[in-house]
């Protein structure tokens, strides 16, 4: 004989079930979220091949390529200062773990990056788990005539499984000011002589030129591009003088960096082509293609990566006008 349940009763009932199948729940997801710090992501499918890829040297790569500003915090925001600390607590060490994978699913498969020991610990558990991410890696180590910090930093680099090597632009750009070709041309060599991929990083145009003068062995170049019709570009030499003394600034002559590109031979990776975030992804992207790069590096969060890529991939089909062909 079924027993009379009124409302009041019904209810009761049925907010006690509900509260302790929350509190199930609620225990039973803290529990998973604790097991799965400790046990690597099941594989996931392999990323699909949304993006055409380009050598250097032996190392095949995406031609379109992760940023690290963003996971290193060290982002260009002109006078918006705030900005700074607003990526570092948006990036914290999961949401960069989220943000490789996301870029390997959308075929984004290398990273371009300075040193920062919190970074490059992040990117060796991305590596644990399963991840494939490529690393270009500079260093940030002092540079003088011994070069014992700089090779003692490169071999580490090498050691930890940086794929290629390239010399930091601001540290490129304070050498070929100083005549120093000598000390590039022995960076060049030093990653070299350990078994990756060498390049020099530039943002003054002369480190590319006195390479090319000095006959520098280097395999690639890592250059600014981007063209000046947004806001808050330089509109003048003075400006552009402005510009130039400060550590983060961008590209202060792109006509100037394309026709003489067109003579370089050797790869070219063109980065800071938005400008900060000042020029929109596909004009950025078709610019820098145009302009004869042969891969393009954008500082990318988690949630513009997918239409970044896809981007990238729609402006390659087209096989835009180049007037440099396609060295890599």
């Amino acid at each position: 004989m079924s027993e009379k349940i009124d409302r009041r009763t019904f209810v009761k009932g049925s907010l006690l079930a509900s509260a302790t199948a929350a509190a199930l729940g609620t225990a039973s997801g803290k529990a998973g979220a604790a097991e799965a710090k400790n046990v690597p992501p099941a594989d996931k499918p392999a990323a699909k091949d949304l993006i055409p890829k380009g050598k250097i040297g032996d190392l095949e790569i995406s031609r379109l390529l992760l940023g690290g500003n963003l996971l290193t915090h060290y982002t260009h925001s002109r006078d918006l200062k705030y900005v700074y600390k607003l990526a570092a607590l948006y990036n914290t060490d999961e949401k960069i773990l989220e943000t490789l994978a996301t870029a390997e699913e959308n075929g984004v498969d290398t990273l371009v990056i300075h040193t920062v020991p919190r970074a490059l610990s992040v990117l060796k558990k991305h590596r644990q788990r399963g991840g494939k991410m490529k690393w270009i890696i500079c260093t940030t180590a002092n540079i003088d005539d011994k070069l014992e910090a700089y090779t003692k930093s490169v071999r580490q680099l090498v050691d930890d499984g940086t794929d290629a090597i390239y010399l930091w632009g601001v540290r490129a750009d304070q050498l070929a000011a100083k005549g120093r070709m000598d000390l590039i041309a022995r960076t060049v060599e030093i990653a070299k002589d350990l078994g990756v991929p060498s390049g020099v990083g530039a943002h003054d145009l002369n480190v590319i030129k006195k390479c090319e003068e000095s006959k520098i062995d280097n395999d690639f170049y890592i250059k600014t591009l981007h063209h000046h019709q947004y806001p808050s570009a330089p509109r003048s030499d003075e400006l552009r003088g402005a510009y130039a003394e400060n550590p983060g600034y961008w590209c202060n002559d792109p006509k100037a960096v394309v026709d003489f590109m067109k003579g370089v031979k050797k790869p070219w990776i063109a980065f800071k082509v938005m400008a900060a975030g000042a020029i929109p992804p596909a004009n950025a992207f078709k610019y820098a293609i145009q302009s004869g790069a042969d891969f393009v590096l954008a500082g990318m969060f988690d949630f513009e990566i997918k239409d970044d890529a896809q981007t990238l991939k729609g402006l390659l089909a087209k096989n835009l006008p180049r007037e440099r062909p396609w060295l890599a």
